[in-house]
């Protein structure tokens, strides 16, 4: 994202870069380590500083972001931009890091725009909600849509290994849940946890799906309405049902070490499509996570 809605695209484009602002009125050359945590562990001090209405959250993700920009992008990595048109913008990622002092967007990448321009109305639900994302930057890789990305650019995608330690229980199954996260987070508000709970916000627009941690990013974060209890939201995507539970569980101890402001205690809840005995088994030596069976359904009407 080129500035909040899109505003700086047309000037990224005739530079040939992307970029970002997030506050900090500093050149990073030199010290962007080759992870992330180190650069978030130094730097949210500093942003937390300059702004002090800003939360541990909020700073954790706006240091993430300016991360992933300046050094997580790779060379010849492929960036889509909004426009503010409904379309997007293909680039491909020249060069490294470097500082436009007083320029917008100061900390950037130098980029060579492709040609080819991505209709918003050619995408996929899934796609298109996914790259509707609020925030800067979001791995639509990661988040399986590689595939469909790299055929609209006009890309002939190479077939991805299938790892031979990797069981999906249910394949129907996984391939629903694929777009299981963007529909509760658009049908939040409808669901039981969203009477005590809102997905997190910062300056009003949820940002609280795929937060980053040190352990990968989690599905959802969500705060209670009171702003007292913060919750670890994980979907069991085709993994082995009680490793969800382990991983919950390392979510809930980084929000909690990293994350929570002082009162503030960490919950976890796990979603899945089927009642398992061994999520049962796992979570009956914890009594801080939730268990939740959703169900789909669907009818057919005549018109």
């Amino acid at each position: 994202m080129l500035g909040k809605g899109s505003i700086h695209a047309e000037k990224c484009v005739a530079g040939n870069f992307i970029g970002a602002d997030f506050d900090i009125n500093q050149d990073l050359t030199g010290r962007l380590p080759e992870d992330w945590r180190p650069f978030n562990k130094e730097f949210i001090p500093i942003l937390l500083a300059g702004h002090p209405d800003k939360t541990k959250i909020g700073a954790g993700l706006a240091c993430g972001m300016l991360w992933t920009i300046s050094k997580g992008l790779l060379k010849e990595d492929m960036v889509l931009c909004p426009d503010g048109t409904g379309r997007y913008r293909v680039g491909e990622v020249s060069g490294d890091y470097y500082y436009a002092t007083g320029e917008i967007l100061p900390h950037r990448r130098p980029v060579r725009w492709l040609s080819r321009i991505i209709d918003r109305a050619d995408m996929s639900e899934g796609l298109r909600n996914s790259a509707g994302s609020v925030g800067t930057v979001s791995n639509l890789g990661r988040a399986g849509f590689q595939e469909e990305i790299e055929k609209l650019i006009g890309v002939v995608p190479t077939p991805t290994p299938i790892s031979a330690d990797l069981t999906v229980e249910d394949a129907s199954a996984f391939a629903l849940e694929r777009h299981l996260e963007d529909f509760l987070v658009e049908n939040w508000a409808q669901t039981e946890l969203g009477k005590e709970y809102d997905i997190y916000q910062e300056d009003g627009e949820p940002v609280g799906q795929q937060y980053q941690t040190d352990t990968g990013p989690l599905d959802i974060l969500a705060i209670s309405k009171d702003k007292k209890r913060l919750l670890v939201v994980e979907l069991k995507k085709g993994r082995a049902s009680d490793a969800v539970v382990g991983q919950t569980l390392r979510y809930m101890s980084y929000v909690q070490e990293e994350l929570s402001e002082q009162g503030q205690t960490v919950h976890g809840a796990i979603i899945a499509h089927a009642d398992d005995q061994r999520i049962r088994r796992a979570l009956a030596m914890t009594s801080n996570i939730v268990f939740y069976r959703y169900q789909v359904s669907f009818k057919l009407m005549m018109v």
